[in-house]
């Protein structure tokens, strides 16, 4: 049987306070909480960036015929903002927040192979200063996905498209290193009694997280060696003139692109399934469907690809094995959003900011699936492929699934990384105000869609009602840019002077919160033993019952400095 002892709070602190201070000690740091730190501060300033180039277009967009920018500007603010966020934002934001939690959730002291795990960070970091050191020569213009024959040197005979290249490189590179890392510590570090049917959701979307890494990334890898031969040593792998084909690009990049997708959207969902059992107070509906719905959805993801392709040359009987796993595919995800909203259901709800950002999510993201079916069925994508209601699905999946879920987990976890509370006056009007400008920027892309508006254009002519639905998205826009500053500040601010959290303000479920807030160097003192998938809830009930001698329902705070289980 499990004792449970309260030692002196000093114990932890102190060997806190021997960690090695200043600058030159977060170079060379392997602490897996450093090193999560550096990853979330950077890949926030890359969000920041791309935001900029994101309402640079807009307003270039918001009146017809504007001449704010050039059209080659244009382009370079496109593949900048669109490779950004995808590369240099979501995808390595979640490598940030599972390196910090991962073996805090787990009962681990730190990463697997630490300095593995430290020079993923730095790729990441090379990556992201070549690929932006390009915008003082000629940033590139192919766009985020860099099609052939865009992308070859006739068309993008500058070095911004091999800066392009590069970041590929380091940052598939940086997230293969990563994902191993997450693997190999998963598969290896669990605490004791933590069994696979124990382990936290959000540990299972990094563990799928890392598995489609590991498949997806070598795929674009190889892909973009090509380009780059193509480009600088007489290759034509993606030139028709010369026995080439650019629809060699489209099925690499899509065959890995389609699974970048959920390495999005995967960690997100297990932020939520996190977050939403702690704020209605009752545990997660129907924990193996959504473990098991998380798997389903890795493994569909590699067989939906060409629904990026239907406008392409592709014979009529693939086009409909492909439309009916697209279709397939929403069914995991529905049993993922069913579960949360049968969490949610008649559960003693606490709205707190983590909570409003986890039910905006789910909110957006099923509008942006609901498109997607219109999308899937190959006949209507053929109508609407090029046009603005695309630009509309892909911002309600990617943003509503990723952006929203990073910030509830901003919210959430920064009370255990810094010791501080967020204001949560602050955090409901940073949500509002990023939910209100969302819907105003995207929602009414169906429309621009719908009514014919290309994409990837920098102009337009003032026809119809264009002009007011341009502009209408981008005064949302700047909304959405209002409630990111607000969070900005929030954070800045509660840094010094938020309320003192403790170790567990919200009274969480996993184990990251029986650590103080902040956690010591080491983690733990002595690793926790786990009984079931709500270990906090077993540990709350034995600290109450051996203070006060009965049985306790869970709800009790524990001590703080408590920060040892013994056998």
């Amino acid at each position: 049987m499990a004792t449970y002892v309260a030692p002196i709070p000093q114990v932890s602190a102190s060997r806190a306070q021997r960690q090695a201070s200043g600058w030159t000690s977060w170079i060379t740091t392997t602490d897996h909480k450093r090193i999560g730190i550096m990853y979330m501060v950077t890949t926030f300033v890359f969000f920041c960036l791309g935001g900029v180039e994101a309402l640079m277009m807009r307003l270039q967009l918001g009146a017809p015929n504007n001449t704010l920018v050039t059209p080659a500007v244009y382009n370079q603010l496109f593949t900048m903002h669109g490779t950004t966020m995808v590369f240099l934002f979501v995808v390595p934001m979640f490598a940030g927040l599972a390196n910090y939690f991962l073996p805090l959730m787990i009962g681990a002291r730190d990463m697997a192979f630490p300095r593995l795990n430290a020079l993923s960070f730095w790729l990441l970091l090379a990556g992201g200063v070549v690929f932006y050191a390009s915008i003082f020569f000629n940033p590139p213009e192919a766009g985020w996905t860099s099609y052939a024959p865009l992308s070859n040197a006739n068309f993008s005979p500058s070095g911004g498209q091999d800066a392009w290249i590069y970041l590929i490189h380091l940052t598939g590179l940086s997230s293969i290193l990563g994902a191993i890392n997450f693997y190999a510590t998963i598969a290896n570090m669990r605490a004791r009694g933590m069994s696979w049917g124990r382990l936290p959701l959000f540990i299972w979307a990094i563990l799928t997280y890392s598995v489609l890494i590991i498949f997806a990334m070598p795929v674009i890898a190889a892909a973009v060696t090509l380009l780059l031969t193509d480009r600088h040593f007489g290759t034509h792998f993606y030139d028709p003139a010369n026995g080439g084909s650019p629809l060699l690009w489209q099925n690499l990049f899509w065959f890995f692109g389609h699974p970048e997708v959920y390495i999005m959207v995967l960690p997100g969902f297990g932020i939520v399934s996190e977050i939403l059992p702690v704020f209605a107070r009752k545990p997660i509906f129907g924990y193996k469907a959504i473990a098991a719905a998380t798997v389903a959805i890795a493994f569909l993801g590699f067989l939906t690809w060409a629904h990026h392709m239907f406008t392409a040359p592709i014979p009529e009987a693939i086009l409909v094995f492909v439309m009916l796993s697209s279709y397939f595919i929403a069914v995991p995800t529905g049993v993922k959003i069913l579960n949360w909203i049968a969490t949610l259901w008649r559960g003693t709800i606490e709205f707190k900011t983590p909570l409003l950002f986890c039910a905006g999510f789910i909110a957006l993201f099923l509008i942006g699936g609901i498109s997607g079916v219109f999308l899937a069925t190959f006949p209507v994508d053929w109508q609407l492929n090029e046009t603005y209601f695309v630009v509309a699905h892909l911002h309600f999946v990617l943003m509503g699934g990723s952006v929203f879920t990073i910030f509830a987990a901003i919210y959430y976890w920064f009370p255990k990384m810094t010791g501080r509370m967020l204001s949560e006056g602050l955090g409901r009007l940073s949500f509002v105000l990023m939910f209100v400008g969302f819907l105003t920027t995207f929602l009414i892309q169906h429309v621009i869609g719908l009514d014919g508006m290309p994409r990837r254009i920098y102009e337009y002519d003032n026809v119809g009602n264009l002009h007011l639905y341009n502009l209408i998205s981008t005064v949302g826009s700047f909304i959405l840019g209002l409630g990111v500053l607000v969070t900005i500040v929030n954070v800045a601010r509660s840094v010094k002077v938020g309320v003192v959290a403790g170790p567990d303000p919200w009274k969480g479920n996993t184990l990251e919160w029986f650590t103080p807030s902040p956690p010591p160097q080491n983690n733990f003192d002595v690793i926790p033993v786990v009984r079931s998938a709500e270990p906090m809830k077993d540990i709350r009930r034995e600290v109450q019952r051996r203070t006060t001698g009965a049985d306790a329902t869970g709800t009790a705070t524990v001590p703080s400095g408590a920060t040892q289980v013994g056998v």
